[in-house]
């Protein structure tokens, strides 16, 4: 949204400002509850004076598009009519069945995620690319469970409610491989990690109840959190783990009766947990009486043996999640969790409330390629492209003048570009990339020079020259 207006135009150059602001919040470019610049800042963006940003602000605050607060700034307003219109203005978006929010808050990075506008890999993705799945072999297993007069009894009756005895048998073959000491009836399968993550707070929390998250760390589970009534107490995290220092206060202070963690391969700083910090976070969840979460989605992309809190608990107070959208497909939506044999029930009948069950087919699909080996082998083989783009981001980002602030491992790369890297959304988006500014992933947010990237979608030097001429700009 920063090229220049056009002076001689039949509209006047607050006419533009104003419908070019206009075009951007009726194409969810800039979300409900977005700030938009200030006016200095506006001003110098669009060679316009002070006077021409005031007046057209105006105009878009008579239509109810923007609010004003008091010594805040301009705010984009919420508004019932949400109708995406065309988007004629940019070719890298003419004829995209998609037009992308600004991932501005919890929700339109949930949206703009697992689009791409630009018709290209987008950094700010959190899945792989579509070309690096291996859709013969989910096709190839899903016909061999549902041939011949196997596919009646998976589809006419509910699924057993705990999840497919096949799939849960299999995992806990899998989890064994990590260290994780789960008998089947230790697992649930459910509609995706996010289901899972939803079932354990509706189990062990009530509104009111503290929980303690890592942060920076994923905001759609601040949000999720803050929407069942919890309160979200952040827990710094450095290269090794959790800031100890500030969860025993926050333990003594607010009695949390959770901490929702990701261990292995952090998101976003893809940091790993240090055995020294996991044996100290346990000892606190024993002095302080709290369960912990962590998170394991991106188990199929580490190493080997890398530390797991639910190993050194032995599931006693740990639970630990997981699912196959991150290795396999994100569309199929299989996740599960291996839990203490004493929450088990609990957790069933949460399930019970929500889904019923879960989906046979797909299980059973998945089940099938843990049995024979396809997964393993996939993995490896995903591992080995993601060593060769991280070489090339790694490459990419000290030609344009950008860190990593921690060490380059997994999926996820958490990079410093030097400036506010939320001012950078719309410009990115403008020319047809999708970032995942820092601020997204703090509980309460403030601007940060950070912004994460996906190492398997950032290897085209076109992002890179666009993200130095946003800088510049």
């Amino acid at each position: 949204m920063t090229d220049r207006l056009t002076r001689g135009s039949a509209q006047t150059l607050t006419e533009q400002l104003a419908a070019r602001f206009e075009q951007h919040i009726h194409q969810h470019l800039l979300a409900p509850g977005a700030r938009l610049p200030s006016v200095r800042q506006c001003a110098q963006d669009h060679g316009v004076s002070a006077y021409t940003v005031v007046a057209a602000y105006d105009q878009l605050l008579a239509q109810g598009l923007i609010e004003s607060r008091r010594q805040r700034g301009f705010f984009v307003r919420a508004t019932r009519n949400t109708a995406v219109k065309a988007d004629t203005g940019k070719a890298a978006r003419a004829g995209h069945p998609f037009q992308p929010n600004t991932p501005l808050d919890a929700t339109t990075l949930i949206k703009g995620l697992f689009y791409e506008p630009g018709g290209h890999p987008m950094p700010g993705l959190g899945t792989l690319p579509p070309d690096w799945l291996d859709a013969p072999m989910l096709g190839a297993a899903l016909r061999k469970v549902t041939q011949g007069d196997r596919l009646l009894p998976l589809t006419l009756h509910y699924g057993d409610p705990a999840g497919d005895a096949r799939l849960r048998h299999a995992l806990s073959h899998k989890l064994g491989e990590f260290g994780i000491k789960a008998a089947s009836s230790q697992i649930i399968t459910t509609m995706g990690a996010t289901q899972a993550l939803d079932i354990v707070s509706r189990t062990l929390l009530q509104a009111g109840d503290a929980v303690m998250v890592d942060e920076p760390g994923w905001s759609i589970e601040f949000a999720r959190l803050a929407a069942l009534g919890m309160r979200v107490l952040p827990v710094p995290r450095g290269p090794e783990g959790p800031d100890l220092a500030v969860m025993a206060q926050l333990a003594r202070t607010h009695k949390p009766k959770l901490y929702v963690t990701v261990s292995v391969l952090h998101n976003p700083t893809s940091a790993m947990l240090s055995p020294g910090h996991a044996h100290q976070v346990l000892r606190l969840a024993e002095a302080h009486d709290f369960h912990i979460l962590e998170d394991d989605i991106y188990a199929y992309l580490a190493p080997a043996h890398a530390t797991r809190l639910c190993v050194l608990d032995d599931l006693r107070r740990t639970i630990s999640v997981g699912s196959f959208s991150k290795i396999l497909t994100p569309s199929w939506r299989v996740g599960y969790m291996a839990a203490p044999a004493g929450l088990v029930e609990r957790l069933i009948n949460t399930k019970l409330l929500t889904t019923l069950s879960s989906p046979a087919v797909l299980e059973q699909a998945i089940a099938l390629c843990l049995e024979q080996g396809q997964l393993r082998r996939h993995s490896e083989r995903v591992i080995q492209l993601l060593d060769a783009a991280r070489t090339r981001c790694l490459q990419l980002a000290r030609q344009s003048q950008c860190q990593f602030v921690s060490a380059p491992q997994g999926l996820f790369g958490w990079l410093d570009v030097g400036v506010d890297t939320e001012r950078l959304t719309l410009p990115m988006l403008d020319a047809g990339w999708l970032i995942a500014p820092g601020a997204l992933f703090y509980a309460q947010r403030k601007p940060s020079t950070l912004m994460r990237i996906n190492f398997a979608s950032s290897q085209d030097a076109k992002f890179w020259k666009a993200l130095v001429s946003a800088r510049a700009a």
